[in-house]
Parts: structure tokens; sequence; C-alpha cells
């Protein structure tokens, strides 16, 4: 390892439904230090989800990301001047990382003109059901493991 390893922060839980994954959705919406507008953005999500799906909206986006999260990714391995795509599993962190990351970017790429807020619910919707952007993007990367699971020897 090259240098020293930064410490683990907790993340601090959010206001409204006092939840870390909360707290980190609303941080990967947030654009430009604009923490407030990011906050409206996820809460309005929030109430949508609740009024369409009459669930608790913190169980729902905790079952879209459960959903979405990678069990398996590959990571580049050298040897003998060769490039290997090699299987390794994913830490508990960065799974939910990317899974956030994966339904915001998702959310992104939805919207056309309708509000963010909407598109963010559609795709928390689609996570919540197991299809959408970011449920791909997990199989995605799930076939890309599996195909190169024939070099998970170079593992270390």
């Amino acid at each position: 390892m090259r240098g020293k390893q930064a410490k683990e922060r907790k993340a601090q839980a959010d206001a409204v439904y006092n939840s870390a994954i909360a707290s980190k959705l609303i941080n990967h919406v947030m654009v430009g230090g604009k923490k407030n507008l990011a906050e409206k953005i996820v809460y309005s999500t929030m109430d949508l989800l609740k009024k369409d799906l009459k669930k608790e909206p913190l169980e729902i986006l905790d079952v879209a990301i459960e959903n979405v999260k990678p069990k398996l990714e590959v990571r580049p391995r050298r040897v003998g001047g060769v490039n290997y795509q090699v299987p390794v599993p994913v830490s508990d962190t960065r799974q939910l990382s990317l899974a956030i990351k994966w339904i915001v970017s998702g959310a992104k790429a939805r919207r056309k003109k309708e509000k963010f807020y909407i598109a963010l619910a559609d795709e928390l919707k689609d996570a919540y059901k197991n299809s959408g952007f970011a449920a791909k993007k997990k199989e995605d990367t799930h076939k890309m493991a599996e195909a190169n699971k024939a070099f998970a020897h170079f593992q270390w």
C-alpha cells in the first residue's frame, strides 16, 4: 500500500429520516456545494415514493440500494506485461457508494424535461423492482466478473 490509508469517517445522519444512507444520497445528489437544494430534492423524492408506493420511504430506499449493490467487480492486474481483468469481491462501503452513484447517475440520464426529483423517484422505484439503469449496471458488472473468473487466481 502506498502512503497512509484514509481513516473511515462515519456519515452524519440526515435531519428528517435520521438515516446515514439518506445522508449519503443527499451528498451524491449535491452539486456545487448546494446541500440545501439537494436535501429538498431528496425529501421531495421520498414524499413522492411514499405517495406512489404507499410504503415507508426509508424502507423503499433500503431495498432499492440492496437490490443494486454489486457483490463482485473486476480490477485490472498487471501480470507479465499483460493486463488481466481479475474479479474481486466488493467491500461493504464500496457496495453502498457504487449503488448510490449508479442510482443518481441513472436518474440524471433519465431526466429529460421533468424535475430531477421525479426522475430520482422513478429510478428508485425501478431499483426497488430490480430493473432500470442501476440494476442493469449491477448485472453488467457481475457478467464481466463471471466472464473473467478464469483469471481469479491472479487475485492477491
